[in-house]
């Protein structure tokens, strides 16, 4: 019998239930699910990021067969693999001959691009996985011309009667609970922190490490303790793990980052999730089940990342590209230092972050955004190349998301699409939200001199540079006024301080 049907499943699609198997005959159809080179090493990746990719699909495909599927699986070392996405597939059509190519709407412009030019071209299903289509977000966005994600996230707790009272009104008298969210540990440190749910690996998991640690020799991170969620069944246990055990100091803590604490009470699910192991929905409805009777603060806060935040950067991403990926609004120039790939630095917060990311493939969002971020952005960056270092680092790094939310949020490279001012801070920021000041060798509250703290010095030179674009943002006011008793030889000095630091970074890559 001829094959109907060849359903390509992509890596960040492995979802049972997904569109792309709908009406799925296993006597006519067959699936194919591809490693390829190409995607490993178009740019310099984690090795634990492609150990958890390559992990999960090979057991996805497992699970399938066990359905009575046919899957034809490439992995990444056999010697027919072509190692380059369109060729594979190409491959694969030539000698099965299907009547069609089925796939889901890619995460990644780029991917969906070489896909769009096959002949002949596939049919493409629209993701289910999301709660708002790319259709309803770009309709909610012309309804709204000037909308922020508070706007979106109050319409989705409406539409989807989320902490909503009869009346409409929002549960606990607020849409929001940012206020309560944002304690540090004070000097005492954090409270005894829940471990995160660690996954033993099976004959599958060890087989993809060996041929990641043989065909990725020079590839950051390590793979001697790789713990991974890489199961369906493995991705429901962290998240229960979650709500049981960290999701009540979630929220009070969100903020908060700690010498030698990686994860504190933060989920560790956006891997799994991201892969479509874990449904939005169903991670919604575990945190609104609330087993530990979590605050609301919590709750809320949580539930305000999946169907707030995760839903509308996504929304941006496809309703802004291909286009958004070039922009640089601020004209930064500099390349990513090359610390940022090794933790080589004397700054204790960024050799913290970066330690995390380099061990963990994972830093928790406070990090990202008002450490590795920060920095980057205080320093004029390229916005897409903190993007693309994003990609290579991070286990739960998808196009999608990473991009709004580094050259947009982090990085301002939109002009403002995503936020409605930068995240700028100085080194006083870090100090107040962590141990790291304490024992680093700068001082957050220095900005000239042998112990004035990088970020402190930066903060104010962006300030200054940037001036003629933010300072009538009435959200910048306060900053700019502080910026204001500066003026002057003060700030000539700051200025000429924060020259050498970027010409100290452009021709060593250290600090």
């Amino acid at each position: 019998m001829s094959l109907r049907h060849l359903v390509l499943v992509l890596g960040d699609q492995l979802d049972e239930d997904s569109a792309a198997f709908d009406g799925f005959d296993p006597a006519r159809d067959a699936v194919l699910m591809m490693e390829v080179r190409e995607e490993a090493s178009y740019i310099p990746q984690n090795k634990r990021r492609i150990a958890f990719f390559f992990s999960a699909m090979r057991h996805f495909a497992e699970a399938l067969r066990r359905r009575g599927w046919t899957v034809h699986y490439s992995e990444l070392d056999d010697p027919e693999n072509a190692g380059a996405f369109g060729p594979e597939i190409s491959r694969h059509i030539r000698a099965l001959k299907p009547g069609g190519l089925v796939v889901l709407e890619p995460g990644d412009w780029r991917v969906g691009d070489a896909l769009r030019s096959l002949k002949p071209a596939p049919e493409f299903r629209e993701d289910r996985h999301f709660l708002c289509s790319t259709a309803e977000f770009t309709e909610f966005s012309r309804q709204h011309p000037r909308m922020v994600m508070e706007t979106f996230y109050r319409a989705m707790r409406r539409r989807m009667d989320i902490l909503v009272e009869r009346d409409g009104s929002p549960a606990g008298g607020a849409w929001n609970f940012d206020a309560d969210n944002r304690e540090g540990f004070g000097r005492g440190g954090p409270p005894p922190v829940p471990p995160t749910r660690r996954f033993r690996p099976d004959d599958i998991t060890l087989a993809v490490l060996d041929m990641v640690e043989r065909e990725f020799p020079g590839s950051p991170g390590k793979l001697n303790d790789f713990d991974l969620p890489v199961t369906r069944r493995h991705a429901l246990a962290a998240l229960r793990d979650f709500v049981e055990h960290r999701l009540p100091l979630f929220g009070r803590h969100q903020d908060a980052m700690w010498t030698g604490q990686a994860f504190l009470f933060h989920s560790v699910i956006s891997g799994p999730l991201n892969l479509h192991l874990l449904n939005p929905r169903e991670v919604v409805e575990a945190v609104l089940d609330n087993p530990a009777n979590a605050p609301l603060n919590a709750v809320e806060g949580f539930v305000r990342q999946v169907i707030g935040w995760r839903e509308f950067v996504r929304g941006i991403y496809w309703r802004e590209m291909p286009d958004y990926a070039g922009r640089n609004a601020l004209d930064a120039t500099l390349p990513m230092p090359r610390f940022y790939w090794t933790g080589e630095t004397e700054m204790r917060c960024l050799a913290q972050a970066i330690g995390h990311t380099i061990d963990h493939a994972y830093a928790h969002h406070i990090e990202r955004l008002m450490v590795l971020g920060l920095f980057a952005l205080l320093l004029g960056v390229k916005p897409y190349d903190v993007h693309r270092w994003h990609m290579s680092m991070f286990w739960d790094a998808i196009d999608w998301v990473s991009l709004p939310n580094t050259l947009g949020m982090s990085q301002q490279g939109d002009g403002g699409v995503v936020g409605t001012k930068p995240y700028a801070a100085s080194g006083n920021y870090i100090n107040r939200m962590s141990d790291h000041c304490r024992h680093c060798r700068f001082d957050p509250k220095q900005s000239v001199g042998e112990d004035a703290c990088p970020f402190t010095t930066l903060y104010w030179d962006f300030l200054a540079r940037h001036r003629k674009r933010y300072a009538g943002n009435l959200r910048m006011r306060n900053q700019y006024a502080n910026l204001d008793r500066k003026e002057g030889a003060e700030l000539a000095a700051i200025q000429e301080q924060a020259r050498g630091l970027r010409a100290r970074l452009t021709a060593e890559g250290f600090l």
